[in-house]
């Protein structure tokens, strides 16, 4: 099969934000979701030195501001770190399941955090290691079409599938560099057929699966050429 690079013209239409540690605006923001009503759900990492800045900012389209929830942890010279419920140090992603609550993935704490829409803590899930189930540094989510949370394990160099509260369904990929194998994958998402698109970063490409992981095809190759990659990052 071959893949063809298509040429896409977009058109400017405004920009979104501005560099703030809270209310309008962002600070280093890594990852952003779709919600009802033209809102979005921004994550800010922030710096070490600036905890108060890592958040989830809640704005629409047009850049009205309706909130910010979860909050920072430094660990710049700390040795012993504690994190209250509700707190990220290293957020990567957030996705959204049918009902409109979100999910936080943190790469330091391997953990998933849980609000609602508006923000409110309802639980966390997650634990450290390669074992089934288990998470190291997760980075992309995204929620399929069964309300289940496809998450990039990027430490582990896999995909797991999880029910919303945290249990194990499946798992697919293995480091490497051959067909369904993954080196520091991070970005995901799916099609209206639920195949699972994974952002394989260190491969310099995409890899496409069915929806029970599946390889069926890839593309890209490292270069900064027409149809070339070089650390993608999201699909």
């Amino acid at each position: 099969m071959t893949t063809q690079a298509l040429s896409v013209s977009l058109q400017y239409s405004h920009s979104i934000g501005r560099g703030e540690f809270s209310g309008p605006g962002f600070r280093n923001p890594v990852a952003i979701a779709r919600g009802a009503d033209d809102s979005m759900y921004v994550v800010n990492r922030s710096y070490e030195y600036r905890p108060d800045g890592k958040r989830v900012t809640i704005c629409t389209v047009d850049e009205d501001y309706i909130g910010e929830f979860a909050r920072g942890v430094s660990t710049a010279g700390v040795t012993d770190i504690v994190t209250e419920d509700g707190s990220l140090i290293w957020p990567t992603s957030v996705a959204l399941d049918k009902a409109g609550n979100v999910y936080v993935a943190d790469e330091w704490l391997n953990r998933i955090s849980m609000f609602t829409s508006d923000g409110e803590w309802l639980g966390k899930w997650g634990t450290e290691g390669s074992g089934e189930g288990e998470i190291n540094k997760p980075s992309g989510m995204v929620v399929d079409a069964d309300d289940n949370l496809l998450m990039v394990d990027s430490g582990n160099n896999r995909i797991q599938k999880f029910t919303k509260d945290g249990k194990f369904i499946s798992a697919f990929g293995s480091q490497g560099t051959g067909d369904g194998e993954f080196n520091l994958p991070w970005g995901i998402d799916t099609d209206n057929d639920g195949n699972i698109y994974v952002a394989d970063w260190r491969n310099d490409r995409i890899q496409k699966f069915d929806k029970d992981g599946k390889f069926l095809m890839k593309f890209g190759t490292s270069g900064d050429g027409e149809g070339e990659l070089n650390r993608p990052t999201d699909v």
